[in-house]
């Protein structure tokens, strides 16, 4: 797996081999297993974090939130430091919350990334992972990283256990699969390894006066579907040197590219004719989800832009390299990154303007 994608509606993206809407009727459950909840350590450049296997008592409780959330919140910028700056433009209470869903999905993605075992262990692990998540949903919390996401989910009552199972079902297509017959089956990947968490933040973000939850959904599932598509192209070739193709096997053989060209990482008019289209639709599904911005409570649409204008950007650099997504790796500098901040709250404004809503920073 490869990351989180970025936090979605948001933007703590990870990167393809990873998690990749799906509506919402289709997201399916997932079966807890009745295993141990797993001691699991934070593998983190920021932190070092230790679980113990029984929740933690009332007294270290409130000794420990502080320090989770300032170990939520070096999680996060640590590794989505774009992001990071992003939520310095919201309310400290949403920014806090943020960074406990972040760093939840963060451990979730180390499972799979640093697997302590062979694949029979890491679903077992997995399935304690999600019996864990069920305790948290219940108040339990086994070190100071769980208990900001237990406070996160009592201060905000409509967020709902089922994104974070999704993105763990999502977590388990990787183990299974490493080819996609059809877009519709690379969607749902996508709805659960990057969808899943514009559902999980939406309702600490809030939405604008006159805006419903329902009405940002889509725009929300839209952007995290664009932002793992873009990660896909952009790793086709660490990829296919794992042995995966995300790209859909019918879309493959529509344009005249097998599978050993993907693996063997030849670049030819057939493959670019393939990228142009793949691109496109990426594209699509972020002017899709731009106008959802504004639904966005006004604090809360920095990041969200941001994530959105780096991503486009992505895309421009994978046209710039020729379609050679086997052995160039499109990337935004961080000094680009830096620089486009300003940028993005300045079309914050603008879109917020022309809607008649409240524009970012007016809270």
């Amino acid at each position: 797996m490869r990351s989180l994608v970025a936090l979605v509606a948001l933007g703590l993206v990870a990167p393809s081999g990873s998690m990749r809407s799906v509506p919402l009727a289709a997201f399916p459950g997932l079966r807890t297993a009745a295993l141990a909840v797993p001691a699991q350590p934070l593998r983190s450049r920021a932190v070092m974090i230790a679980s113990t296997d029984t929740p933690l008592d009332g007294s270290k409780r409130s000794a420990a939130l502080a320090e989770g959330y300032e170990v939520c919140r070096k999680i996060t910028a640590s590794y989505a430091k774009t992001f990071y700056l992003g939520t310095r433009f919201m309310a400290p209470p949403r920014a806090r919350a943020i960074w406990a869903v972040y760093a939840w999905c963060r451990r979730t993605d180390d499972i799979v990334d640093a697997p302590r075992g062979g694949v029979k262990y890491l679903k077992r692990e997995i399935a304690a992972w999600s019996a864990r998540l069920e305790r948290i949903w219940e108040g339990e919390a086994f070190d100071v990283v769980d208990l900001p996401l237990v406070e996160t989910v009592k201060q905000y009552p409509t967020m709902s256990i089922q994104p974070y199972k999704d993105m763990i079902e999502g977590m388990l297509m990787d183990l299974k699969q490493d080819r996609y017959e059809t877009f519709d089956d690379l969607h749902l990947y996508c709805y659960r390894v990057a969808g899943t968490v514009g559902l999980m933040t939406l309702p600490v973000m809030g939405t604008a006066d006159g805006v419903t939850y329902e009405e940002a959904v889509e725009p929300a599932l839209a952007l995290g579907i664009a932002l793992q598509l873009t990660n896909i192209l952009r790793d086709v070739g660490e990829d296919a040197r794992r042995g995966r193709i995300y790209l859909p096997k019918d879309e493959l053989k529509r344009f005249g590219v097998s599978e050993e060209q993907v693996l063997a990482g030849v670049l030819d008019e057939n493959y670019v004719r393939l990228m142009q289209f793949q691109i496109a639709r990426a594209r699509d599904y972020f002017d899709k989800s731009e106008d959802g911005i504004s639904k966005l409570d006004a604090s809360a649409r920095m990041p969200v832009r941001a994530s959105l204008d780096l991503y486009r950007k992505i895309l421009e650099r994978i046209e710039g390299n020729g379609f050679d997504n086997f052995r160039k790796r499109a990337y935004v500098s961080k000094l680009e990154k830096f620089m486009q901040l300003p940028l993005s709250y300045m079309k914050c404004r603008e879109a917020a303007q022309l809607s008649g809503r409240a524009p970012a920073g007016s809270q």
